[in-house]
C-alpha cells in the first residue's frame, strides 16, 4: 500500500468539498505538474481556477509542496496566491512536514494531491497522511517521469484489480 492508489480521481476538478467532509478533511496539499496543470506550464485552465475558488469557499486550506525549483514553483504559487514548498525532495516528507506546520492542521486533517505513485503516493504514505491520486493532465516532459511512469503501471492495476474506481 505504500505506493498503490487508495482514490484515483479524473481530475483535480473531481475532488469536491463534500468528498473533503466526508474523510475529515480540511486541507489539500497540492503538486503542480500535470495535477493543476499541464508539465512545465505556468497557466491554470479555467476549470482548475474555479476549482481553487471552491476549495477555498468552503474553508480548505491549500499549499503546493512540488520538488520542482523555486524558478518553477514560486512564480506559478504567487499567480495563483498559494503559499509553496519547492524543491521538496518527496517521496521524502520534510516538505510536507513545513506545510502542516504552515496549514496549522494536524496530519488526520492533511491529504496530498498528486499525479505520481513514486513521489506524491509514497510521500503521503511516509508521512501518514490519505493521497488523492489524479489522472495526469498532459504528457510527460522529462526522461525520469517518463522512465516512473513505467513503473508505476503495475501499482495502478493493483488499485484497479482490488476493484478501485476512477472517482
Amino acid at each position: 500500500m505504500l505506493i498503490t492508489p487508495e482514490y484515483v480521481f479524473q481530475d483535480v476538478t473531481h475532488i469536491t468539498p463534500a468528498f473533503l467532509a466526508g474523510k475529515g478533511i480540511t486541507a489539500l496539499v497540492l503538486d503542480i505538474d500535470n495535477t493543476l496543470t499541464d508539465d512545465g506550464s505556468q497557466e491554470l485552465s479555467e476549470d482548475v481556477a474555479a476549482w481553487l475558488d471552491t476549495m477555498r469557499r468552503a474553508g480548505i486550506g491549500l499549499t503546493i509542496v512540488s520538488n520542482g525549483t523555486p524558478r518553477r514553483v514560486r512564480p506559478f504559487a504567487e499567480k495563483i496566491g498559494l503559499d509553496y514548498v519547492c524543491w521538496a525532495a518527496k517521496p521524502l516528507t520534510l516538505g510536507l512536514s513545513v506545510a502542516r506546520r504552515r496549514l496549522g492542521v494536524p496530519r488526520s486533517r492533511m491529504a496530498m494531491v498528486g499525479d505520481q505513485l513514486y513521489a506524491d503516493r509514497m510521500a503521503a504514505a511516509l508521512y501518514g497522511i490519505p493521497a488523492f491520486m489524479v489522472v495526469p493532465r498532459g504528457p510527460d516532459r522529462g526522461a525520469q517521469v517518463k522512465m516512473k511512469r513505467k513503473w508505476e503501471r503495475s501499482h495502478w492495476q493493483a488499485y484497479y484489480d482490488r476493484g478501485g474506481k476512477l472517482l
